[in-house]
């Protein structure tokens, strides 16, 4: 099972292995505090496309095909995560305020 979650939202026993697929730590948070299990910061848009995509809904269907075409050149990363998830659920954790418009939700929608 594949879910994702706001890192800034407690952590949970039902979250499985945490994985953080952003590539800034996030802000006013702990390594203690967010309890990942992984941070694949290489998963991440790359920096040009996070600051372009600035989590502006306008631009969310052309970020998802752009975020699509970086992550073909991570195949390992994302079998990684495949692999993941068939040992038990898998939560990816953002930071983004904006819960159905960023990174996490282009993932889960590949790893689906």
């Amino acid at each position: 099972m594949l879910r994702i979650k706001r890192i800034y939202d407690p952590p949970a026993p039902e979250d499985g292995t945490r994985v953080l697929v952003d590539r800034l730590w996030p802000r006013g948070i702990s390594k203690d505090e967010a309890r990942i299990d992984e941070w694949l910061k290489e998963i991440a848009p790359s920096d040009n496309l996070r600051k372009w995509f600035g989590h502006d809904p306008a631009r969310w269907e052309e970020f998802r095909e752009r975020f699509r075409r970086e992550l073909e050149a991570k195949a390992e990363i994302l079998d990684h995560l495949r692999t993941l998830t068939e040992k038990g659920t898998v939560t990816l954790l953002f930071a983004a305020k904006d819960v159905e418009h960023n990174n996490a939700v282009v993932l889960k929608e590949m790893l689906d």
